[in-house]
């Protein structure tokens, strides 16, 4: 018997402007939770990532979090996870995320998501890894983040295999059904 997906989840400690950020953050706290899956995320009860989190457990899910000491406070470190992990440093959190994940969602979220997106991103594309990585575009969130990195590419910045290195789905629906597909 393989173990389940452990999914590591990127995404805001804000809820945002628009409801349905929180809705689809629910929403996968509990597909992760009845696909018998694992999160790996930030370990912070605020925002999206404590939606997510408190969905995934209220579902059965393990839940396994890892939070640097100077967040602890700032995102409300959520200790009844089944693994609560703390660390010294944002470069530590990411990597031990990362590490303990078979692939990773990005939710909306601010300048902390897209730094954990770019540096999972630039990782696959010096081949340090070959995890999917999905784009959860919630009311199209991240449309103009891929066109960036289209204009990257049409501008000789980038190849056009960095396009296949991640999977942009609009709904929670669809990232399961990738996420089951892998």
């Amino acid at each position: 018997m393989t173990a389940p997906l452990s999914l590591c989840v990127y995404c805001g400690s804000r809820d945002g402007a628009d409801p349905t950020y929180a809705e689809a953050a629910e929403a996968l706290g509990t597909a992760i939770a009845d696909h018998g899956w694992r999160l790996v995320y930030g370990a912070g009860d605020v925002g999206l990532m404590g939606r997510v989190a408190r969905k995934a457990q209220a579902g059965g899910a393990e839940t396994f979090g890892v939070i640097p000491t100077h967040l602890l406070q700032r995102e409300v470190g959520k200790r009844d996870l089944t693994s609560f992990i703390v660390t010294e440093t944002m470069h530590e959190r990411k990597k031990v995320m990362f590490m303990n994940a078979d692939a990773v969602a990005v939710l909306p979220g601010g300048a902390g998501s897209l730094d954990e997106l770019f540096e999972v991103l630039t990782w696959r594309q010096l081949g340090l890894h070959a995890k999917p990585i999905f784009l959860l575009n919630t009311n199209g969130y991240w449309s103009k983040l891929t066109d960036l990195i289209e204009h990257v590419v049409a501008s000789g910045f980038a190849g056009d295999d960095i396009l296949g290195f991640f999977k942009t789905v609009d709904t929670v629906e669809e990232l399961t059904e990738a996420l089951e597909a892998i």
